[in-house]
């Protein structure tokens, strides 16, 4: 039965791949004349005026939320895509049509075992705003003090991990025919791609893990004053159903009306590439879903100008270690020192040992140096990743799975910033952030805080020492003279090294002084 099933939906497929015409941006790049002349025999008798993108769009939606979503993913990878076809694809952020409020309701209901009008003060019955994965509903909730607030509630669409496992094996093997015939197969990946999205995909079906992602970066943003993220309602918080603070605010894409209210447009572009920096490098989670569908701009008094964001399903972490390197990363780019980041892909084993650092260098430089000291709409990240990714194939660099998420990230902070303030200097604008960031990691406040996580477990041991030592003298000695001799030989070399301890421990605090004097004055010179 299930096979039925599948082939059912591999036929309803195929039917809207023909009836939209998507052969033609499929089967046109394949390299068997069969193909080819098939492409052009289903091409007879069809209305193919519209765009081939606006084609696709439509496609996707008439196949479905997971497609849609799958649509929504790859408007991400500019660097795969051509860039009519990114831009429409973007279209599918925010025009996903809804499913029944009766579903809805009954979802709620199954959620928290209670009528929805018992949970709720009041509830909107037609929804605010509509996904792939779910869809949200206003509401009005009472308190535990017996105050009522506005709340936003998000309901999981029903039935969705059956639909997504049958698209998911269909997709992987489309990937395939993709991949073994088309002549671009192997360039686009299209089965990393799918296993990309397989992955992104059930992270977002458990709400309770957006809920989860949302509170840490609330606490994590506290005191910066950039961005507002709602609370979550634990006691209202499920696997399919998650009540959250109501924010009120203005879509990020609608700038006219910010501008007409005031707003700093350009600030608000500096604040943003400010957010995606410091979620990175000082927290190392930060929001990976940075679409405008995602983000609003506050019109409130209190909070006037502030980022709101929203939907917390992907998010993406990073070790100290990625930090760390990608910082230096960083740094070495803003200062145009090639030579280092070469040096850099060689000791973290991305390039192979053998390597020669000039060539290396020499192709990052041919990459990168034609996009300094140009304003963001004179230049695109998606091409500059394009162009290192070809780059990387030439000397066959391993691309690391916790950064494909900051890629994407950075694309779409790319678009919100062409959007906000085309005049912004990305390069420019990161620089004094990384350099204070830069300053922290190697400096005596540094130094001083890993003392003090080290402390506890020194703090444990040193009591112990007395006893352990009266223990060993205990213990029956059937040599004295040679252990005697062997703990004095001991001793000398401990003190030994307890005074050369002491002379590098004041040396390396006297070097930081002077270290952090001379990045002062002279990082990013």
């Amino acid at each position: 039965m299930m096979r039925w099933g599948r082939f059912g939906r591999g036929a309803f497929i195929v039917f809207i791949v023909l009836r939209y015409g998507l052969d033609e941006l499929v089967l046109s790049s394949f390299q068997k004349p069969w193909i080819k002349l098939l492409a052009r025999v289903l091409s007879v008798g069809r209305d193919l005026r519209s765009p081939r993108a606006v084609r696709l769009r439509e496609a996707l939606e008439r196949l479905g939320p997971i497609f849609v979503k799958f649509g929504q993913v790859l408007s991400t990878r500019r660097d795969l895509l051509a860039p009519d076809i990114a831009e429409e694809l973007a279209k599918l952020q925010d025009r996903v049509p809804p499913f029944s409020s009766a579903i809805a309701v009954a979802s709620i209901e199954r959620a928290f075992g209670r009528p929805v009008d018992d949970i709720f003060e009041s509830f909107e019955r037609e929804p605010v705003a509509s996904a792939s994965i779910a869809q949200v509903h206003f509401a009005t909730l009472r308190g535990k003090s017996g105050d009522v607030r506005e709340v936003a509630v998000k309901v999981l669409r029903p039935g969705m991990l059956p639909v997504i496992d049958k698209d998911l094996s269909l997709m992987r093997m489309m990937a395939g025919w993709v991949e073994s015939l088309s002549t671009d197969g192997k360039r686009l990946k299209p089965r990393e791609v799918v296993a990309e999205f397989d992955k992104y995909l059930h992270d977002e079906l458990d709400l309770v893990r957006e809920a989860a992602n949302a509170a840490q970066l609330r606490r994590n943003m506290q005191g910066l004053d950039l961005v507002l993220i709602p609370e979550m309602i634990w006691d209202f918080c499920h696997p399919e159903v998650i009540v959250m603070q109501r924010m009120h605010g203005v879509p990020i894409s609608q700038v006219d009306r910010l501008r007409e209210a005031g707003v700093d447009i350009p600030k608000l572009a500096r604040d943003g590439v400010t957010l995606f920096f410091t979620q990175v490098f000082r927290d190392g989670f930060f929001h990976a879903d940075m679409h405008p569908g995602n983000i609003q701009v506050s019109l409130a008094p209190e909070t006037f100008g502030r980022y709101i964001s929203l939907d917390f399903g992907i998010v993406g972490t990073l070790t100290e270690y990625d930090k760390e390197y990608l910082a230096q990363n960083f740094t070495a780019f803003f200062r145009r020192d090639y030579k280092r980041v070469a040096e850099l892909h060689i000791e973290s084993g991305w390039v192979p040992a053998e390597t020669r650092v000039d060539e290396l260098e020499s192709a990052i430089r041919a990459v990168c140096e034609p996009y300094f000291d140009r304003p963001l709409k004179e230049i695109s990240l998606g091409m500059v990743l394009m162009r290192l990714f070809q780059t990387s194939r030439r000397f066959q660099v391993e691309i690391q799975p916790q950064l494909v998420l900051l890629q994407k990230t950075l694309l779409n902070i790319e678009g919100l910033g062409r959007d906000l303030d085309p005049e912004l200097d990305l390069w420019s604008t990161a620089k004094p952030f990384l350099e204070t960031w830069m300053l922290e990691q190697i400096g005596p406040k540094k130094l001083w805080e890993e003392l003090k996580s080290q402390a506890p477990h020194y703090a444990k041991l040193l009591p112990q020492l007395p006893r352990l030592l009266s223990d060993y003298l205990k213990q029956p000695r059937t040599n004295d003279a040679a252990q005697i001799e062997h703990l004095l030989a001991e001793q000398r070399r401990t003190n030994k090294l307890l005074q050369t301890l002491i002379y590098v421990g004041l040396g390396f605090v006297v070097s930081l002084a002077v270290l952090q004097l001379a990045m002062h004055l002279q990082l990013f010179m």
